[in-house]
């Protein structure tokens, strides 16, 4: 009787081996950014100009700004669908305090306390969110669904579809155009909020506690993380960068709108997974998000130059959003076989 010699593998290419580990590694958004690069620089001359680029970053601070708070969501594993409705409810409840407070005080005071008002707003959205999810079970689809249902009627009903107005103008010179070193104040704010997330993630336990939940509910809890309160603070801080955002998307346009953020739960998801973060929660870094956002910025501020109608940026945006989920699927499975030794 003879034994059987097992099988053996055949050489694996080494060019096919160095891109699937590079594709882990940084995903997909490099050769995103790449093509959108050169197609939009093509499309117009004056896409690469150091103006548009700054007018571009200063435009989508505010998209960077919300992605990041939709980022920390999706560490844990859930998503914010209300994200839109609660910048719209920010959008109103600052515009309306600030127009009452310069009635009778300063403007530096109106402004303040409206942007006090709406931070307040923002947080107390979050938190909601945060109860219904963290101490009901109930699913962050589901929850995050019904609450942007409430919030976005909850902003028409304090206006009546009207748009505040009468905002001390300082407000948007402050916040809207003002620029410090020659960068506006919107994209330090957006770079400020970006540093402070990394700090919180990467340098805090409450952060690696946001991680170890997301990969893993219940190997937390069996580690002692009190998976309440950790989700209690990241749909808290994503609140909390909603409303940072609709200040300065409120100052930039200079009205509340109860109709501001629509497109921004898919715009924010789109950009933190574009930007390799994970749909399963547990895995993504805050520059990922960042990245995701400024391609998000680079495709809308593109198009515009082309004078290519809204509404194809929409169905764009959808694309590159099914896009980006099936590389995040590809990945997945390919750092597997790579962690293998299969590739």
């Amino acid at each position: 009787m003879t034994a059987t010699s097992p099988a053996v593998a055949g050489p694996r290419n080494p060019m096919i081996s160095l891109a699937a580990r590079g594709f882990v590694k940084i995903g997909v958004l490099p050769v995103l950014v790449l093509v959108a690069l050169v197609v939009f620089a093509s499309m117009s001359d004056n896409f690469l100009t150091v103006e548009n680029i700054h007018s571009a970053l200063r435009q989508n601070s505010y998209i960077v700004i919300a992605t990041l708070g939709q980022f920390i969501v999706l560490l844990t594993g859930g998503f914010d669908l209300s994200i839109g409705a609660v910048t719209a409810l920010v959008s109103v409840s600052t515009a309306m305090a600030m127009v009452a407070q310069a009635e009778t005080s300063s403007p530096l005071t109106a402004v303040l306390v409206g942007i006090a008002v709406g931070m307040l707003v923002g947080m107390g959205c979050g938190l909601v969110n945060a109860l219904g999810i963290a101490s009901m079970n109930i699913n962050p689809f589901i929850m995050t669904l019904a609450t942007a249902s409430a919030f976005s009627g909850l902003a028409l009903m304090l206006t009546s579809g009207v748009p505040v107005s009468g905002l001390p103008v300082e407000f948007s010179d402050w916040l809207g155009f003002n620029q410090i070193l020659g960068i506006g104040v919107p994209i330090w704010i957006a770079a400020l909020a970006a540093v402070g997330l990394w700090v919180l993630l990467t340098l805090t336990r409450p952060g690696r506690h946001i991680y170890s939940v997301g990969s893993s509910p219940k190997a937390a809890r069996l580690s002692g993380i009190s998976e309440f309160r950790t989700l209690l603070l990241a749909y808290v801080a994503a609140g909390g960068l909603a409303a940072i955002g609709s200040v300065l998307l409120t100052a930039r346009i200079e009205t509340g709108e109860a109709n501001l953020g629509a497109s921004l739960p898919l715009q924010t998801i789109a950009a933190a997974v574009i930007g390799g973060v994970s749909l399963r929660g547990g895995s993504g870094r805050v520059i990922d998000a960042v990245l995701g956002a400024v391609f998000i910025g680079i495709v809308a501020n593109g198009m515009n130059l082309a004078q290519i109608n809204s509404y194809y940026q929409m169905i764009v945006t959808g694309a590159v959003l099914a896009l980006a989920v099936v590389a995040d699927r590809l990945r997945s499975r390919l750092a597997v076989a790579v962690y293998a030794g299969k590739v």
